[in-house]
């Protein structure tokens, strides 16, 4: 998600066109044959399962553009190399200490890997392998595209993956991923747990609520949240970690994303949750129109993640801002080398490290998490301010 992505009601949206009209309502259709199915709702992770991956029509598997300038929002390694270059120098350090390759979980448009490649070439860091997780054909393509645009020198290091490796050993890297996993959503009330759900309702999608499972219910009762409460928690998430945990025989799991230690995640003052849409660079709080169409996403609870992990094994090895990370990783060493006589550069690149760090925009709200096993050294994008204390 970009800065520039600010809440607009849904009226004020850009209209669809016809061929993303038509595309929306075959999964529309498809959903609703589903529900149908399940007898007139479905779990609203189901929902957005389906509206996000669902195979040539989900909002990731079907061949929109939607990253980018062009799309319906922004991330950090698309704003230019900063946020790779810093990255990458975190990445040559775990490389010193635990050997092993690089993984990419979820690799976008591929401009990540692209300029990663190019700083860690400058480092004398490369990997002798570079893996991208990718589900979706058209996104795979786009990076193919883009790598052997850029680091044609280095493509035979690189290679994709449908699903995790059975083993790995290095580095793992998830950028704006973990909020693109489908939450379950919930409300509390004077007498319990209810499980948020999607059924079809004239003519379109609506919430239903329903009893929530025994694993939802001790989870949010775990919680000890006032009645009226809507929010989420990713299971999904939490058995990626899992999942990740199984694979890593040595080295760091780096999870950049934006959200909260759970203390704030699930503030009284955020008792409607925290999902949030994407559509042309519009954000909205409306999952259950334009499916298909728009990117949906919740923020991420850090602490669950970290606790996740610390079950399955893994060290939690630091949580702290973006900006204190990308300090951390030599951000200033990289502004000291711009020239200040090469003004067009020069402005480009602070405003792009400004974006990346200021409190007002990516700074603050982004967070980064890094887990691992078998890692010894303090790892330099911590160091300025390591904050596991607040999880």
């Amino acid at each position: 998600m970009s800065a520039d992505d600010s809440p607009l009601p849904v009226s004020g949206l850009p209209e669809p066109d016809e061929d993303e009209r038509l595309h929306s309502e075959r999964l529309a259709a498809l959903i609703r044959s589903e529900i149908e199915a399940a007898g007139g709702a479905i779990p609203f992770s189901r929902f957005m399962e389906r509206a996000l991956y669902a195979p040539g029509l989900g909002y990731y598997s079907a061949g929109a553009r939607k990253l980018g300038p062009g799309g319906d929002f922004i991330t950090a390694p698309e704003l230019g190399s900063v946020f790779a270059r810093c990255l990458a120098r975190q990445c040559a350090q775990l490389q010193t200490e635990s050997g092993g390759d690089l993984l990419e979980f979820g690799p976008g448009t591929g401009a990540l890997a692209a300029e990663l490649l190019q700083e860690l070439q400058r480092l004398d860091a490369v990997p002798e392998h570079y893996v991208l997780v990718e589900t979706s054909a058209d996104l795979r393509e786009r990076q193919q595209e883009q790598l052997q645009r850029t680091v044609p020198q280095l493509t035979d290091r690189i290679e994709w993956l449908e699903h995790l490796p059975a083993s790995f050993t290095g580095t793992v890297i998830a950028n704006e991923v973990l909020d693109a996993m489908p939450v379950e959503v919930f409300r509390t009330t004077g007498t319990g747990v209810l499980q948020r759900g999607v059924t079809w309702n004239d003519g379109a999608f609506a919430w239903k609520d329903g009893a929530a499972p025994d694993e939802l219910a001790r989870r949010v009762a775990a919680l000890d949240l006032p009645p009226d409460y809507t929010s989420e928690i990713n299971l999904a998430a939490e058995a990626w970690i899992s999942s990740i945990a199984d694979i890593l025989e040595r080295g760091a799991v780096l999870l950049i994303d934006y959200g909260f230690p759970q203390h704030e995640y699930y503030h009284v003052q955020r008792s409607e949750g925290t999902l949030m849409c994407h559509y042309r660079h519009r954000a909205h709080d409306n999952p259950l129109i334009r499916v298909g169409l728009q990117d949906v996403t919740a923020h991420v609870d850090f602490t669950a993640m970290a606790q996740a992990a610390v079950d399955s094994g893994l060290d939690v090895l630091g949580y702290t801002s973006q900006a204190a990370f990308l300090l951390g990783c030599g951000l200033d060493e990289l502004l000291a080398q711009s020239d200040p006589e090469d003004a067009r550069s020069h402005l480009t690149l602070t405003a792009e490290a400004k974006k990346l760090t200021l409190p007002s925009e990516m700074g603050e709200l982004f967070k980064v998490l890094a887990l691992g096993r078998g890692v010894e050294i303090p790892l330099r994008g911590f160091t300025l301010d390591d904050r596991r204390g607040r999880l």
